[in-house]
């Protein structure tokens, strides 16, 4: 059965066909994968495939402010050349969000190295249950509603339910 424009504008679509899409997976992607997105010399290195899969909207890839700062700085000194690419990556992947105020670390002293700690307290904010970043340990002890992993190990997660969906 097919439905065209007019079928919609004549009346209600189909119940089969009015289903709303369940809420996207909601990623934090912090600087260093971000960077390594941006640099990345082929299209299948992990933190690349991590922000294609926002792109394609498989899944909501969320950063702050504060990390776009840092992303912006180490690529101008370390490869300009990469400059144009994070931009189109930011504004096709990425969901910004406002780097936490002060007030809103204190409550989660401890839960990371300080000048990490405001990546978790916004992937926490934004209710990120997934933290992807190459520095875990920098994100210890951490926060139990926030699993902090790699790049990598975020594909292989990804790949992993995919293939154990059931038809």
């Amino acid at each position: 059965m097919t439905i065209s424009w007019r079928d919609c504008a004549s009346g209600p679509v189909p119940r089969w066909r009015a289903t709303v899409a369940p809420p996207r997976p909601r990623v934090f992607i912090d600087a260093d994968a971000l960077f390594a997105g941006a640099a990345a010399p082929a299209e299948h290195g992990a933190s690349l495939v991590v922000l294609r899969m926002a792109e394609i909207t498989l899944i909501d890839a969320v950063t702050s402010q504060q990390v776009i700062g840092e992303v912006e700085r180490n690529l101008t000194a370390k490869l300009p050349a990469a400059l144009p690419l994070f931009q189109v990556l930011v504004g096709r992947c990425l969901r910004v969000v406002p780097t936490p105020h002060t007030d809103e670390l204190r409550a989660h002293a401890g839960r990371a190295d300080p000048p990490d700690l405001p990546i978790l307290v916004a992937a926490l904010r934004e209710e990120c249950p997934w933290l992807v970043t190459f520095n875990v340990r920098h994100f210890q002890p951490g926060h139990p509603s926030v699993e902090v992993m790699r790049p990598g190990e975020f594909v292989q997660r990804v790949r992993h339910l995919l293939a154990h969906l059931s038809v």
